[in-house]
Order: structure tokens, then C-alpha cells, then sequence
């Protein structure tokens, strides 16, 4: 079938909205016409360069969609069936995916093409990569089934999109990785999409002094909105000796939303004796990492890496979804612009530029 899809041809390049040709599922894949997908940070680290991956690629792992067609062998999803997409999909047999880990799945890292073998989206007789095996800046995706979590009819699309990805990242840090206990102090070093999911299940929680860090007043007026009790303008002053002021010495949780050594740097150095820096944020490639030992050991102070939010997208997606329908959490206040794929490259400036919330590429119905 022909589709709509924005094409990464090479770094540095824009998007390029063209018409693509996408073969039907195999065994165990499905068809999804996508709904919505979030414009992530993470696209753009491919774009730039700071990602490695095959190109000429569909890029998107953060979105939703309604199944349209199954390939032999599927049985968890029906066709007409609303879902969101999980980008890190498990194999179900490995011993991290039994220990309850799918999101460290090795299994499930195929470099651009699909776990069956080959790509599914061709121009011409060349071949166009998938992005985690979702790629969904395209009006449809062919993905494994593993990766496709159902939702509930009526649910909202554009809302279900950035549970795939920023909001799992973000609460899950929280939840999953962290375990924050209520009344702790926390700080939150980046505040975009998935920074502001953190402070979300931040106050969730019921999580006490809770500050956040960025750059500019747009950002950290939303991040106030999401939970944040404090913000401090990273663009002025030392950022890092506001948070110990703030925080009477450090936070018991720092929580790290950026990528960046020097971040992660700050991160650590926000910490408090016994604390925790969880880092969350997507790093360069062949990043390095600096910081005092002696500071960690005195302190007890602890480094965790989150991944995906440390989550199990089929008991996790639902039950986020499940706290925003009670108001627990406040998932539609994230999404900030949308536009049709076609402004797609309007998108990512307005990312690059600081725009505060998330941005969502609207492709088709958004509530099902």
C-alpha cells in the first residue's frame, strides 16, 4: 500500500514528507494506521547525528494508532482495535525480559530493520529503514505485534501517543526506578516533555519540596503547572548552588532529564548525603562521564540509569492511563501544539527552540 511518511534521507537533512510504499504485515506483525505521534527529543538526536542509525530511515517511537490489518499468528490485538506503541518491546523468553526487565531486552534491538528480518517500507526499489521498530511519522506502520498495547475504546490518541514514550519515561522514573516516598524533596534538571512527567509523578507521589530546572521563564512556568513548588532559571546564577539552598543541602532525589555529562554533573552535585541522581535523559553517543568518587562514597549518594521508566508497557501503559482518567495525573495538559505531519519540520524548530510542553503530530482521528 502507498503512505505518507516524513523521511530522514541523511544527517543534518529535514524531514521529507513522501510517498512511501509499505508491504502487508508477516507472521506476528500488524498494520497500524497511526492517530498520533509526540515530537521527542529522541528523533532528533538521529537527525543530528548524535544517534547512529541506518539511514534513509522513517523516524517516531512515540504514538498511537488503530489497527487496520493482522498478520498470520496475531492474537493479542483485533483489527479496529485503538493502541499506543511501545518502542521497547521484549522478546518474552530472555532472562531479563522473565525477570520482569523487557525495557533491557537485547532481543529487541534490530538496527533498523524488524524483528522478522527486513524492512517493510520501500521507495522505488530502495529500502527505508524503521526506527525501533515503530516509525510512526507516517499516516501507517507495520510493527510486531509485542510492540502494540491495547487502550480503551474512547481514549484519547493524542494522550495515549506520549504515554508510548514521555510519560512512561517520566513517571516511570519516578515509580519504577526511583521508588520516591512521600514528603522527599526532589529536583527536576530539564523540563520538557519528559521533565515534566517527572514532575507530574512527582506530585502524584506527594513528593515535598519539589524544584525544577531549566532555561528560560515559558519552561519553568509549565513546569510549575506540573507540580514544581520551586524553579530556578539555569541561564542565571549557579543553578546547582540554588537547588542545595533550596533544598537545605540537596535533594533526596535529582533527577536528570536532559542527557548531558554536564547535567548529569549537576545532577550528582544536587544530591543529598544518602540521596539518589537518576539519570533519564538520552545521552550522545560515546558520552563520557566525569564526577567525583569521593563525593558519591561519603555520601552514600547513588547513580541510577531509567530506561523507558523501568516499565512493563502492558501492566504500565494501562495503569497510567487509568491515574490520568481518575485525575491523579494531568496527561492532556502536557500537549502543548500540534500540527499535521506536513509542518512536521515546523515541529522540531519549535523543539529546538525551547517551546515549552510537547508538541504531537496529529495524523488521523484522535479519539477512539
Amino acid at each position: 500500500m502507498r503512505i505518507t511518511a516524513a523521511v530522514t534521507e541523511r544527517v543534518g537533512a529535514p524531514f521529507k514528507i513522501e510517498t512511501l510504499e509499505l508491504e502487508p504485515p508477516r507472521a506476528g506483525e500488524v498494520l497500524v494506521r497511526i492517530a498520533a505521534a509526540g515530537v521527542c527529543h529522541s528523533d532528533l538526536h538521529v537527525v543530528k547525528g548524535h544517534t547512529a542509525e541506518p539511514l534513509p530511515t522513517v523516524l517516531g517511537h512515540e504514538g498511537s494508532g488503530v489497527v487496520e490489518a493482522l498478520g498470520p499468528g496475531v492474537s493479542s490485538v483485533k483489527e479496529g482495535q485503538p493502541v499506543a506503541l511501545a518502542w521497547a518491546r521484549g522478546c518474552g523468553a530472555c532472562v531479563l525480559c522473565s525477570r520482569g526487565q523487557p525495557y533491557l531486552c537485547q532481543e529487541g534491538i534490530t538496527g533498523g530493520v524488524l524483528p522478522a528480518g527486513g524492512s517493510r517500507l520501500r521507495r522505488g526499489k530502495e529500502t527505508i529503514f524503521h526506527y525501533g521498530g515503530v516509525s510512526c511519522f507516517a499516516t501507517h506502520a507495520v510493527m510486531p505485534e509485542s510492540m502494540l498495547v491495547p487502550v480503551p475504546a474512547g481514549t484519547d490518541l493524542e494522550v495515549a501517543a506520549l504515554v508510548g514514550c514521555a510519560v512512561t519515561t517520566g513517571v516511570g522514573a519516578v515509580i519504577n526506578t526511583a521508588r520516591v516516598p512521600p514528603g522527599a524533596s526532589a529536583a527536576v534538571i530539564g523540563c520538557g516533555g519528559v521533565g515534566l512527567s517527572i514532575l507530574q509523578g512527582l506530585r502524584m507521589v506527594g513528593a515535598g519540596r519539589i524544584v525544577a530546572v531549566d532555561l528560560g521563564a515559558a519552561k519553568l512556568e509549565a513546569a510549575r503547572a506540573a507540580g514544581a513548588t520551586d524553579a530556578i532559571d539555569a541561564s542565571s546564577g549557579d543553578a546547582v548552588a540554588a537547588v542545595l539552598e533550596r533544598t537545605s543541602g540537596g535533594a533526596d532525589y535529582v533527577f536528570e532529564a536532559v542527557g548531558s555529562p554536564a547535567t548529569v554533573r549537576q545532577a550528582v552535585a544536587m544530591t543529598a548525603v544518602g540521596g539518589a541522581a537518576i539519570v533519564v535523559g538520552v545521552p550522545p553517543d560515546e558520552s563520557r562521564l566525569d564526577i567525583s568518587l569521593d563525593h558519591l562514597w561519603r555520601g552514600e549518594r547513588r547513580v541510577l540509569c531509567s530506561i523507558y521508566g523501568s516499565s512493563r508497557p502492558r501492566v504500565d501503559f494501562p495503569r497510567l492511563l487509568a491515574l490520568n482518567a481518575a485525575g491523579r495525573l494531568d496527561l492532556r495538559s502536557l500537549i502543548a501544539r500540534r500540527y499535521p505531519l506536513e509542518r512536521i519540520n515546523e515541529a522540531y524548530a519549535d523543539l529546538e527552540a525551547g517551546a515549552p510542553g510537547r508538541g504531537v503530530l496529529i495524523l488521523g482521528e484522535s479519539r477512539r
